[in-house]
């Protein structure tokens, strides 16, 4: 199985925000399957050397370089560690830290050496939408399953949450209400689920609270009409899965479920690419590098797509938000475009991390700004 690390938003930011002399940033495709890690360990111990050679160069202290390496190394001999992993490795080294995050998408092997991290391909892991909740609904069982976009499917737990419509409501059976109680028949019936619908959701309250995944609803009607209409959830999907959930594996509903997760991607890039189009002609839309780092400076991107693989090298001043670009990557430089995502997202912004047939004019970046510059 996969053994997976999402990065959180402080997480996230926390990396974006850290500064140092010496600081490295490790990317490598790795294997759930124990008995072929060898060569990612291999590929990790190649990217050192790189590191290794790049803060010579740039003439960091011998003991910062020491501490880096010595602290790899030692992640390389922990065999419990790679016996545990998934498709890819982010590794964040200083003379005093090291972070890892293992995570579900395949990303390009890389190494970047700078004063700062290279966050840009870990966006990736929090960008697509494949991380969801599927609520399988039923009249004789209820389940909440979370899918992830690499892992198998699995069912949560989920405290109060009842075992069927009936026990929900204290009947045999949800077609029970007598007619002294002033329904009966279908009406009666209709009553007793709506209720069960309600309880439903109260149950998932506490589980579902700040979480910002999608829930799909897995049910037929009455109970999928009946659910959409006393729902708290915020992220309820307008879309659903229209067939009866019971005998069905996690997995089997996940696999269902991932239609509706591409659908609701696909319909995130249109609402971008369309707000982008919109706002072009106003000077608040730009797929410019330059005009990108200096609205990010001021805090003046909304919404910003990046290029998952590319590395654009050179800095961005502090204060201005001037690119100067550089030949070739080395230690006294970043990925600006890396800098730019961190800018924004350090201002509130919102950024994605897509390929680059996802971004308006097949450009490195594309912006939606606040306000024209």
């Amino acid at each position: 199985m996969l053994h997976v690390d999402i990065p959180t938003t402080p997480e996230i930011n926390a990396l974006i925000a850290s500064r140092g002399e010496a600081q490295v940033s490790f990317y490598l495709p790795t294997t759930p399957q124990t008995q072929h890690i060898g060569q990612a360990r291999t590929t990790l111990g190649n990217l050192l050397k790189a590191a290794e050679d790049q803060l010579a160069a740039a003439g960091k202290p011998k003991r910062s370089i020491a501490a880096i390496s010595e602290q790899v190394a030692d992640l390389l001999d922990d065999d419990d560690f790679w016996s545990h992993q998934a498709n890819s490795l982010a590794v964040f080294v200083t003379a005093e830290s090291l972070r890892t995050f293992r995570l579900p998408n395949a990303l390009t092997e890389m190494v970047e050496v700078s004063d700062r991290f290279h966050v840009k391909p870990l966006l990736r892991a929090v960008s697509v939408g494949q991380h969801a909740f599927v609520l399988a609904l039923a009249e004789n069982e209820v389940r909440l399953i979370e899918v992830f976009a690499d892992l198998p499917a699995q069912e949560v737990r989920v405290p109060g949450m009842p075992r069927d419509a009936a026990s929900a409501v204290g009947t045999a059976n949800v077609n029970s209400r007598s007619h002294a109680q002033r329904q009966g028949g279908s009406e009666g019936q209709n009553v007793h689920l709506r209720s069960y619908c309600r309880k439903v959701d109260a149950a998932l309250r506490p589980t579902l609270k700040g979480r910002h995944e999608p829930l799909i609803l897995a049910a037929t009607e009455p109970l999928l009409s009946m659910f959409r209409s006393v729902c708290s959830h915020d992220g309820l999907a307008a879309e659903a899965i229209k067939a009866s959930p019971v005998r069905k594996s996690p997995q089997e509903l996940a696999d269902e479920a991932r239609p509706v997760l591409d659908g609701l991607h696909a319909g995130i890039l249109r609402g971008i690419h369309d707000t982008f189009s919109a706002r072009e002609n106003d000077g608040r839309a730009t797929t410019q590098i330059d005009l990108a780092a200096r609205a990010a400076t001021f805090g003046a991107v909304d919404t910003l797509l990046v290029d998952m693989d590319e590395v654009v090298p050179g800095t961005v001043d502090e204060t201005t938000g001037a690119v100067t670009r550089a030949a070739a990557a080395d230690a006294a430089t970043y990925g600006v475009v890396d800098e730019i995502a961190g800018r924004v997202l350090m201002s509130g912004g919102r950024v994605l991390a897509v390929r680059r047939d996802d971004i308006p004019g097949g450009a490195s970046l594309a912006a939606i700004l606040r306000y024209a510059l």
